[in-house]
């Protein structure tokens, strides 16, 4: 809508990219219930009030602060009006010193009211921000995959730092000022009415003024204080892949590309935040202007009132105080309106995210899995990610593992392994057929309980910030040192872990910063040992490691699996000999099954695959 404005700061860019609209995600747009959510104003206000409400007693005696604040303002002009009456009349007396302890005791009085209330709503809007940040990332932590893949993630991170970062703001200082304005409001015309409702008639002149330009203001600020928040988090959200990325853009050269990308959603950021700014500055020069009318028409109407005898010349100056008064809120609430607009852009976001159903959300009638002996079968299983979209990733996949056996998974990239393996642990369901463990439907089970009985090694190797004790033992929080230890040493990572200079105490980056690919590797896999599981998942997971270091752990890694389920994603075929069923898919499907040497006796896919391998590695 703005975008036919023109832009005085625009510098050129290369082409832009076409920005999604709002509310869509890369797996296409959210349902039109999620885009009235995220408009239902009186909705965000509601739920936040929930968190607000928490601690009712201190919040009502910020609003009892609040309301004497705004009776001490409204008794501060009135003294100065009734002193200056009896000057006039010159037998004011000692009067004259009540009246100037009176009103230094209001003023000194306002002052302290207003340093409670102010304290207290700001201890009560970081608890209540506590809270909300610590509702939303708890609520991330419980959905599922799926939703991770739709998202940016420093998009996500967007929303909890910046969007309730919005709403922190407005609550330390917005919300009293609002409510204030509101009683002040009201005081202030009930106070006029009683001295001369002409006065008051006239000062009302301006206000259909007021409303009529704020009412324009206000409409074409919302949507852009929202767009605003969007563009932000697509901005994080762009920082973080390209932070992320650096590697691979210098590796290509890409730097140019990436600047001009990240200068076109700058560009976006700064154009939504300028019309946004600029339309709102509108309000205060509006309200400036409409203040002088009123002040004027009051002088002028209350001069002649003045010399007909029908009102005192200290009404005069009370009825100023108060227009000043009264438009002074109006003023503030145009002004905090603003900060009110991005901070329900921002909660609105925030609450975006915890309506999206937990992972957890169709396991009413699921139960807690006490122990899995192993056996895995898949009965006619198809499953799509984008269902009715095209043909299923998997389709009528069938096979039965039995305790203790190793499963290969062989194919093209693309062909469904990595799939089947997320079925298996419920990061996604099968859409048609059943899986089974131990002939339990695993829908019956519920997730976070059948992943305490697996263990997954990805060929993406992810290690968090830490010690590198402490990232070994996050496959199992309670093992001993001793085990942590010995779960290095079969996974051959004792040796150099040792030769760091502070050994299991050395601390690593973020994202295992500080070793080699290949070393982390390593420790993802004695991680997984560690654990302990009844279902072990390797996926690529020596693709990591040189020759010399696979071999020496072939070893450890036959150790882990003896009598466990173990499921194994491998492209070197020559790491999987000794497994007892290889499932060799393509396009989706099972083209093969059987042992190594069964396969390469029918002489198909598997058999040509395996001999292409020797003949390169050759």
């Amino acid at each position: 809508m703005w975008k036919s404005f023109t832009d005085p700061f625009r510098v050129p860019r290369p082409p832009a990219v076409a920005a999604e609209e709002p509310g869509d995600t890369p797996q296409g747009p959210q349902t039109a219930g999620k885009k009235r959510r995220a408009k239902d104003w009186k909705g965000t206000l509601a739920r936040i009030w929930k968190y607000l409400s928490q601690r009712r007693l201190k919040l009502f005696l910020v609003l009892f602060m609040v309301l004497l604040t705004s009776a001490l303002t409204l008794l501060g002009p009135y003294l100065v009006g009734i002193a200056i009456d009896d000057f006039l009349e010159q037998d004011a007396g000692r009067r004259w010193i009540w009246f100037l302890a009176a009103l230094g005791a209001v003023y000194i009085l306002n002052s302290v009211t207003s340093w409670l209330q102010n304290v207290w709503m700001i201890e009560i809007a970081q608890e209540t921000v506590y809270r909300m940040r610590a509702d939303l990332f708890s609520h991330l932590h419980r959905l599922p995959i799926p939703f991770f893949g739709q998202r940016q993630q420093g998009e996500l991170m967007s929303r909890v730092t910046n969007d309730i970062e919005n709403v922190s703001s407005t609550l330390n200082s917005s919300a009293i000022q609002i409510f204030s304005s509101v009683l002040t409001l009201i005081g202030t015309l009930g106070v006029m009415l009683w001295l001369s409702p002409l006065l008051t008639l006239l000062t009302f002149i301006v206000v259909p003024l007021m409303a009529l330009g704020m009412r324009w203001i206000t409409r074409r600020t919302g949507p852009l204080f929202r767009e605003r928040q969007r563009n932000l988090g697509e901005l994080n959200g762009y920082i973080e892949e390209t932070m992320s990325g650096e590697k691979i853009i210098k590796a290509f050269a890409q730097e140019q590309r990436v600047i001009g990308e990240f200068g076109e959603r700058n560009d976006r950021i700064r154009f939504s935040g300028f019309w946004a700014q600029t339309i709102s500055g509108f309000i205060p020069k509006l309200m400036n202007g409409l203040n002088n009318l009123s002040f004027a028409l009051i002088a002028g109407a209350g001069g002649l009132l003045a010399i007909r005898g029908a009102i005192t010349v200290g009404v005069i100056v009370i009825f100023v105080e108060y227009a000043r008064q009264f438009t002074r809120p109006l003023n503030d609430l145009a002004n905090q309106w603003n900060t009110l607009l991005s901070a329900i852009a921002g909660a609105e976001r925030v609450f975006e995210i915890m309506d999206e159903e937990v992972e957890e959300a169709d396991e009413q009638q699921a139960a807690a899995v006490q122990q899995i002996r192993g056996e895995v079968e898949f009965r006619d299983v198809s499953f799509g990610y984008d269902t009715g979209k095209g043909r299923d990733t998997l389709q009528h996949i069938s096979f039965k593992a039995e305790p203790g056996e190793m499963i290969a998974l062989v194919g093209p990239t693309g062909a469904g392994k990595t799939t089947l393996i997320q079925l298996i642990s419920r990061f996604y369901d099968a859409d048609e057929g059943m899986i089974t463990i131990d002939g339990q439907d695993i829908k019956q089970m519920r997730r976070a309980s059948l992943r305490e009985h697996m263990a997954f090694v990805l060929q993406d190797s992810f290690l968090f910030e830490g010690t590198i004790m402490d990232n070994i033992r996050y496959g199992r929080l309670e093992a001993t040192d001793t085990e942590v230890e010995q779960a290095a040493i079969m996974a051959n990572a004792d040796s150099f872990i040792r030769r760091l200079p502070d050994g299991y105490q050395h601390h690593l980056g973020r994202d295992g910063g500080g070793i080699s690919q290949g070393q982390r590797q390593l420790l993802t896999i004695a991680r997984a040992m560690l654990s302990n599981p009844a279902i072990l998942v390797l996926d690529e997971a020596t693709s990591s490691i040189d020759t010399v270091t696979e071999i020496r752990i072939q070893e450890g890694l036959q150790r882990l699996m003896q009598g466990r389920t173990s499921f194994v994603i491998a492209h070197r075929l020559n790491t999987i000999r000794s497994a007892d069923q290889i499932l060799v898919l393509r396009d989706g499907q099972i083209m093969e099954k059987g042992s190594h040497d069964q396969l390469l006796e029918q002489g198909g896919f598997y058999s040509d695959l395996f001999h292409s391998q020797l003949k390169v590695s050759s």
